[in-house]
């Protein structure tokens, strides 16, 4: 069937929408165990851009996980299938001229660069939110790691599944000795000459 797929050809551009925009447009990926503060992060790093006039959209664990891929398991197998799910709608939204904050556990190293592949290097910022995993269970923001630790949770990352921590991120927060506006200081400064259209 694939082969009779023939893409329809749009006069409205990328160029023109982020033209239209004045801002360049890619992905902020959060990566980290849960509880680590990624979603808090992702949040007021949005809160500040939409300050700054720039067209956002945030996509997290609850509005996939109970939309578009409702379908999916915590396996191995349907870990990888989400997060390629949620590379192909961040590349959408690229493509739309937004900026993408994606805050997900994403445990796996070849499903982060899958993700790269998909929206291709240069729209690929990874933020590698490190928390220890003692500093999470503390947290336990939605309760996850207890009912993990009563084994009522499989496959719960750092737990019963391992977390591949990425080697060489754009920016590593450690959220134990770093504030959050702290953060999101330094990830603004980060990318602001991203946004720059000039900057094509």
């Amino acid at each position: 069937m694939a082969k009779h797929v023939i893409p329809h050809s749009y006069q409205v551009s990328k160029k023109d929408r982020i033209t239209a925009n004045n801002h360049n447009s890619f992905l902020l990926w959060f990566t980290g165990l849960s509880g680590s503060g990624k979603s808090t992060i992702a949040n007021v790093v949005e809160q500040q851009l939409h300050k700054m006039d720039i067209k956002t959209y945030t996509l997290d664990g609850d509005n996939i996980r109970k939309g578009i891929n409702n379908d999916l398991s915590f396996s191995p197998e349907d870990r990888t299938e989400n997060i390629r799910r949620i590379a192909e709608v961040s590349n959408l939204m690229i493509d739309a001229g937004l900026v993408v904050l994606a805050a997900f556990v994403s445990p796996y190293k070849k499903d982060r660069d899958n993700i790269r592949t998909i929206v291709k290097d240069v729209n690929f910022v990874e933020i590698y939110v490190n928390t220890s995993l003692e500093e999470c269970e503390r947290r336990d923001v939605k309760g996850l790691y207890k009912k993990a630790r009563a084994g009522e949770i499989k496959n719960m990352t750092g737990i019963s599944a391992p977390y591949e921590a990425p080697k060489n991120p754009h920016i590593e927060i450690k959220t134990e000795t770093e504030s959050v506006e702290d953060a999101v200081a330094r990830i603004i400064d980060y990318i602001t000459p991203k946004l720059k259209l000039n900057n094509e």
